[in-house]
């Protein structure tokens, strides 16, 4: 009887841990069957976009040129003496045939006077052959000279006329030494700084007297590479004489006329592998001097139609340029272009957009391809 009721203490004393162990059972079952709470979206990043259109755009190349007057004619003397008289100004316009300098035309005169001498003398000889010849042609009729004796006077009378035309080309160098003498521009210019001073001894054809430049209209030669020829080539229109081009001066602001192709040289430099080109530019103010430097803008892009992005819109990976574009759907895609001219801060986009998309220009380091965005829209700059 004692046995028994050790039992029934034992299951007594092992009752209040069971209980618990279900209590805790139960806990867990109700835990596992709990939901867990879903975690709110995260919002979508907010970007700024523009609304690209077409806008018209002219693009150029600049290239460093030199300007050339069409006309530099080194002024020099054609005969030999002592320079008398400069009659010109240094650096002042002159008009063609305006009187530039005097040689001592003394020598010159008495050569004039000599070579006339010389002329009257063999024209004097001249009509006494003529005399005898028509004497000794009565005479002959008549026999009353020799065959030899007539055929001297026409001889004679020959020799004369000679004489007289060698006499007369003499009589015309002379004179012309003497209208050399004085030296007249040969055309209308500007005259630079003499080189000769009065009194200094003048060499024909050699002492270098001044330089006369044209300036009107002036010449600008630059030339370009072959990769710009090329790529001009390829351009959807070439430029031609029906072309303007612009001329920037040394300190940056522009000439206020545009120049015309005037000549593309017909082969290209070997050495340096360039095409010289020369454009004529209107100069009546003679703004434009010989020997300056500029910069000529070359068209090469001239379209009213084209689609500009900011350069910070787009992203370049090994030569490949995208942008981001929010479709109507607000989510972000990646947009491949071409786009290889660049105006200003803007690239200009020859494909891969369309008038009216929205492509975005900041927050493009919060995008994900494919993920929805909060786009704001800013306000067009002005161009």
């Amino acid at each position: 009887m004692q046995t028994y009721r050790g039992v029934a203490l034992g299951v007594e004393s092992a009752r209040p841990a069971l209980v618990r162990m279900l209590a805790i059972a139960g806990l867990a079952l109700l835990a596992g069957c709990t939901k867990p709470q879903a975690q709110p979206a995260p919002p979508a990043p907010e970007v700024s976009v523009i609304e690209v259109a077409p806008k018209p755009v002219a693009l150029y190349n600049e290239y460093v040129a030199q300007t050339q007057a069409p006309d530099t004619i080194e002024i020099r003397a054609q005969v030999t003496g002592l320079l008398e008289r400069q009659a010109f100004t240094d650096g002042r316009r002159v008009k063609k045939g305006d009187l530039l300098y005097v040689i001592d035309q003394r020598p010159f005169a008495a050569q004039v006077a000599q070579a006339k001498g010389a002329l009257a003398q063999a024209e004097a000889n001249l009509v006494n052959a003529r005399q005898n010849l028509e004497r000794n042609a009565r005479l002959i009729a008549e026999k009353a000279v020799s065959q030899a004796d007539y055929d001297n006077a026409v001889a004679q009378q020959r020799a004369g006329e000679a004489l007289v035309e060698a006499q007369r080309a003499l009589l015309r160098n002379a004179e012309l030494n003497l209208e050399f003498a004085t030296v007249r521009a040969p055309r209308s210019g500007h005259m630079s700084r003499s080189e000769v001073k009065p009194g200094a001894l003048i060499t024909a054809q050699q002492t270098l007297l001044t330089t006369l430049y044209s300036s009107d209209p002036m010449y600008v030669y630059f030339t370009i590479s072959e990769d710009r020829l090329l790529e001009l080539r390829k351009a959807p229109s070439t430029p031609d004489k029906q072309t303007p081009f612009h001329i920037k001066l040394a300190d940056g602001t522009d000439y206020a006329m545009t120049g015309r192709l005037d000549f593309v040289d017909a082969a290209i430099d070997q050495k340096s592998g360039t095409l010289q080109v020369r454009i004529s530019v209107p100069n009546p103010e003679r703004l434009l001097r010989p020997g300056l430097f500029v910069r000529v803008a070359v068209p090469v892009l001239d379209t009213k139609e084209a689609i500009r992005v900011p350069q910070q819109a787009v992203q370049e990976l090994q030569g490949t340029k995208s942008v981001f574009v929010v479709g109507a759907d607000g989510k972000a895609e990646a947009r491949t272009i071409v786009a290889t001219r660049r105006l200003g801060n803007d690239w200009v986009v020859a494909k891969g957009l369309a008038a009216g998309e929205r492509v975005v220009v900041e927050g493009t380091g919060k995008i994900r391809p494919g993920a929805p965005v909060k786009p704001v829209l800013l306000a067009p700059a002005k161009q």
